[in-house]
C-alpha cells in the first residue's frame, strides 16, 4: 500500500508517545490507563512555539487551516463532522487534532480499498502530526525519558 511506511512510522511514534505520557504521570488516575493529553498540553503550553522550526510551523499551519474531521454516525449514517473539539488552548487543540488523525487512520476511516482517501492531504496531516509530537518530546524531559525507554 502506498504511504504504508509513513503510517507505520506515525503509529509507532504515537503509541510510544502515549505510553510515555502515562509513564511520566500524564494519565487520568486510577482505572483505565488513559493518557491525559490535556494535562500535557497545559504543562508545555508556555514553552510551545509553533514557529521554532520550519517543519513544525508548516505542519501546525496546515493542521490548523485544514483540520482533520471526526468520524460520526448521524441518523444511522457514517459521516464526517468538521466541528472542532472543545479546547482551552492552541496547543491543546493541536494535540486533539493529532489524536483525531491517529483515530481516523487506526479505525479505518481514511482508506478507499488499499489506498488512502485523499493521499496528499493525509500525508500532510500525518507529517504535521509527527513534527508536533517530535517537538513536544523536547519540551518535557520526563516524557522524553519515558519515550526513550529510560524508565521502568
Amino acid at each position: 500500500m502506498e504511504h504504508e511506511n509513513l503510517i507505520n512510522e506515525f503509529f509507532l511514534l504515537f503509541s510510544k508517545f502515549e505510553y510515555a505520557l502515562k509513564m511520566s504521570g500524564f494519565h487520568n488516575g486510577d482505572g483505565n490507563a488513559k493518557a491525559d493529553w490535556r494535562g500535557f498540553a497545559g504543562a508545555i503550553e508556555n514553552d510551545f512555539n509553533k514557529n521554532s522550526n520550519a517543519s513544525l510551523a508548516e505542519g501546525t499551519a496546515y493542521i490548523l487551516d485544514n483540520p482533520p474531521n471526526k468520524q460520526v454516525v448521524s441518523n444511522g449514517v457514517l459521516q464526517w463532522s468538521g466541528t472542532p473539539p472543545d479546547s482551552n488552548s492552541e496547543v491543546d487543540l493541536l494535540l486533539q487534532y493529532v489524536c483525531r488523525v491517529r483515530n481516523n487512520l487506526f479505525h479505518g476511516g481514511k482508506y478507499k480499498g488499499k489506498m488512502l482517501d485523499n493521499p496528499d492531504r493525509s500525508e500532510q496531516l500525518i507529517t504535521g502530526c509527527q513534527n508536533i509530537l517530535t517537538y513536544c518530546l523536547d519540551l518535557s524531559p520526563n516524557v522524553k525519558e519515558a519515550f526513550e525507554g529510560n524508565t521502568t
